[in-house]
């Protein structure tokens, strides 16, 4: 049996790494991908909850949504990461994993209602959680329901799958000089404002003690990898 450095993990993705090379929607061959990464950490006996994001979706229609007010634009973005969340949930079931979406917004034709003993006891018995629907309030990012899902789930790290190999002092597509950390402190993140996640997420994280790595899931085993410890990651703490 494997030894894993995290038995219970929190996989925050991002909308946009659901359309692949496309300007926005769905990439088969991306979510796929996606897909594969979870699978090979469940076989290691890794108990998975993703949070996923809405930008692929609210980005194609955000020229459309100008002028909307704050609170109805972000409840558009919620209903975004519901879609993926289905899209994410049927891949994954066809993959031959038991899988349960919860959302913060009720909405019963379609999935569970998030409560989180039930949510919990999915996780026990080995099913794939998705929760979509951020926390189901507006002014809240993504980022900062899985964190805030995370510690409820009692989740040992919150693993962030990023298009790099971890956090850089400036954008390392725009600026080769761009230094990577191994290691950072949430005060660091929160002060050089490195954008790895808004700060409301960072600092209820840093509130929590719960650790955050930031790692490329452009490997075919990246996910894998960092649960075993291995691999090229930044982690905060």
């Amino acid at each position: 049996m494997t030894k894993l450095k995290f038995k219970r993990i929190l996989f925050k993705v991002s909308g946009e790494a659901m359309m692949g090379e496309q300007e926005f929607g769905h990439e088969s061959k991306a979510i796929t991908k996606i897909c594969h990464q979870v699978v090979s950490a469940h076989k290691l006996g890794c108990e998975v909850a993703i949070v996923i994001g809405g930008g692929n979706i609210f980005r194609g229609i955000s020229k459309a949504a100008q002028g909307i007010e704050r609170v109805t634009a972000d409840y558009m973005g919620m209903l975004a990461t519901c879609i993926n969340g289905l899209a994410l949930q049927s891949a994954l079931e066809k993959e031959g994993i038991d899988t349960r979406m919860l959302s913060a917004i009720p909405m019963n034709s379609i999935c569970e209602p998030y409560i989180k003993r039930r949510a919990v006891r999915h996780l026990e018995k080995q099913r794939v959680v998705i929760f979509s629907a951020g926390t189901g309030n507006p002014f809240f990012t993504t980022d900062t329901a899985a964190v805030l899902r995370a510690i409820e789930m009692n989740c040992d790290v919150i693993l962030k799958g990023t298009q790099v190999d971890g956090v850089y002092s400036a954008d390392p597509k725009l600026d080769k000089t761009a230094t990577r950390y191994d290691k950072l402190n949430y005060l660091d993140v929160i002060k050089q404002d490195l954008r790895v996640m808004d700060q409301t997420a960072i600092t209820l994280a840093k509130d929590n003690k719960l650790p955050i790595v930031v790692f490329s899931i452009k490997g075919q085993n990246s996910l894998k990898e960092v649960v075993e410890g291995v691999g090229k990651f930044t982690i905060i703490n």
